[in-house]
């Protein structure tokens, strides 16, 4: 037998962890000062809730057996849990409700797909009981807030909305429409061209392809469409939006307050379905191609599926992925390079002195917040070796202790 984590999984040897913590430890912090509160659902869920009434495939879950007979799997996000949890367990609390997570998710993917990958590390907030342009754009300055936190140079933010874009396909016929959405999700020029419909409705799809740009250009665009009264609205709340984050970023004298170039794609359709409203996508453009480090949107209807009379709360939120972030901070040398290096060594110079070396090892640790502490399990009597090895490690204090308990603290090159 070959002892290896399961396909799709794998193992975050410890300096992986410690350049993975300095990335969630910052955005943390980011959390914290706009006033979010970390919530931990469940990594099981009943099926049901997995699926979101449907705007999650089922083939991307990973179901579990369950001797009682209920259908169970592995969450493949985390908002879909949140919004169950919101409904159900924070039914007394005020709104809006400011939260996020930091977690694994797990999604069943095509070998071959991100290296068979099945087990991913997830940051994000949810923003739960606010509708509107301005809670569209403090979730989009957080998000900038985030970034900035980090260190990350050159990155972009596209934009679309999932309802206009939606309302926007509603011209072509019922047994086309998924066809034509699909083609449009992949940029599928050839796709769209070859299917059965006429040359009108093929202008209308490629024209849809194409809003994408400054955007300025795009609104103007999809404004000289016939547009319904609540397309009308969906333009004007986004160019409220595009002023708003100028205007903002004008005002602000913190690098956090910057927004980057902004893309509005109003062909952006996300994987997961339940989405309303703003949708976005923060891309990273790196050597090896561009990067998708995150995405989220609006959706306000998706926790009224959990409410046990139905009643719902508008919501908006956004994900972080945090090995696609480790990877496009790599080159700029932001991570840590190494572990920690422990800041004392505590050898006891003879057996019985162990007791006494691990009572001055615990003083040490409750002398001060974060401080690293070893005892040494090497011999004692050969000294220099214990130096080389304390060396070797980075620790620049051995703390010797004889027989009668007493300390002799030596200070290494």
């Amino acid at each position: 037998m070959i002892y290896q984590p399961p396909s799709g999984a794998r193992d975050l040897l410890p300096l992986d962890v410690a350049q993975k913590r300095w990335i969630e430890d910052r955005l943390e912090q980011v959390f914290h000062r706009w006033g979010y509160h970390r919530i931990i659902t469940s990594t099981v869920e009943h099926l049901d809730t997995l699926m979101a009434g449907g705007a999650i495939d089922q083939s991307a879950v990973i179901e579990l057996q369950d001797t009682q007979g209920q259908r169970l799997g592995l969450r493949p996000e985390l908002t879909a849990s949140i919004a169950r949890a919101a409904v159900t367990r924070l039914a007394a609390v005020t709104y809006p409700q400011r939260l996020y997570y930091n977690a694994n998710v797990f999604q069943r993917t095509a070998q071959g797909s991100h290296g068979g990958q099945q087990e991913y590390y997830q940051a994000g907030v949810e923003l739960l009981g606010a509708s509107g342009v301005i809670a569209n754009a403090e979730i989009l300055q957080l998000l900038s807030d985030c970034l900035t936190s980090l260190g990350l140079g050159s990155w972009r933010l596209i934009l679309g909305d999932a309802g206009l874009t939606h309302s926007l396909l509603s011209v072509f016929p019922d047994a086309l429409r998924d066809k034509v959405r699909r083609a449009i999700a992949h940029l599928d020029r050839v796709a769209l061209e070859t299917l059965s419909m006429s040359e009108e409705l093929k202008q209308r799809a490629l024209f849809l392809m194409d809003l994408r740009g400054r955007p300025s250009d795009v609104l103007q665009q999809v404004s000289s469409l016939d547009l319904s009264s609540s397309q009308r609205d969906s333009v004007n709340d986004l160019k409220t939006l595009m002023e708003l984050l100028q205007e903002t970023a004008s005002a602000s004298t913190h690098s956090a307050g910057a927004i980057p170039a902004l893309i509005l794609d109003l062909s952006l359709i996300r994987t997961f379905d339940y989405y309303t409203g703003l949708v976005f996508e923060l891309v990273s453009d790196t050597d090896q191609g561009s990067r998708v480090l995150g995405q989220g949107g609006r959706y306000d209807n998706l926790l009224g599926l959990y409410h046990p009379q139905g009643q719902t709360y508008p919501g908006i939120g956004f994900i972080l992925n945090i090995e696609e972030l480790h990877q496009a901070l790599l080159p700029g040398g932001q991570l840590p390079d190494q572990t920690p290096a422990s800041d004392w060594l505590v050898a006891p110079m003879t057996d019985q002195a162990a007791p006494a070396a691990f009572a001055y090892a615990q003083k040490i640790r409750e002398s001060a917040n974060l401080v690293r502490v070893e005892i040494s399990l090497d011999d004692a009597h050969n000294q220099e070796q214990i130096r080389d090895i304390a060396r070797l490690r980075k620790i620049n204090r051995i703390a010797w202790i004889h027989a009668d308990g007493l300390p002799e603290i030596e200070a290494l090159n």
